[in-house]
């Protein structure tokens, strides 16, 4: 074999199928990846919020990661309850990968920031105090900031009960992967 790989005659690893096994929901509205996520989870199914691939946005720089396998069963209850999406893409390997929505940065060891699309929160690791609320620019971010800073993220509010917009979403996000990591 490798005398014919010298040649240019053997098989090249691109031309090897890959197995494609998670997909994207995609729509045009924030407001709806969202009540899409509730419904999903709700449902069972193992998803994530994404941030699509460049080629795949419509003004709505959310998607939805699903197990490819249920695509007919996701389409069909999402068509039911009027939800159905733009569209639905597999996700292969070659520049289809969905961006991250959510980061993490810790400094000096004391600090973690979560930043999730957007919005970014800075809680104090040991006191559990949100320190910095920061990005948006959503008519809602004074208020939540406002609501949160200088509170524990056991009694902040949580933003997703308080806030209406995309903002509000992700500042959900980032309290809720602070939650996951720190604990309550």
């Amino acid at each position: 074999m490798g005398f014919l790989n010298k040649l240019g005659f053997a098989k090249k690893d691109e031309d090897k199928k890959e197995s494609v096994t998670r997909g994207l929901l995609v729509f045009a509205h924030p407001t709806t990846v969202i009540s899409v996520e509730e419904i999903l989870r709700d449902e069972g199914y193992t998803i994530r919020v994404v941030s699509p691939p460049p080629a795949y946005r419509t003004g709505c720089d959310l998607s939805v990661e699903f197990p490819l396998e249920a695509e007919a069963a996701i389409t069909e209850l999402l068509n039911s309850v009027g939800m159905a999406p733009l569209d639905v893409v597999p996700i292969t390997s070659k520049g289809m990968e969905p961006l991250q929505f959510v980061r993490t940065t810790v400094y000096d060891d004391r600090y973690v920031m979560i930043r999730a699309a957007n919005m970014k929160m800075t809680v104090d690791k040991e006191t559990k105090t949100i320190v910095n609320i920061s990005g948006g620019g959503c008519p809602d971010v004074p208020f939540l900031a406002t609501a949160m800073l200088g509170k524990t993220l056991s009694d902040a509010p949580d933003p997703g009960e308080v806030g209406f917009s995309l903002c509000a979403y992700s500042l959900n996000t980032s309290r809720e992967e602070l939650i996951r990591i720190l604990g309550a």
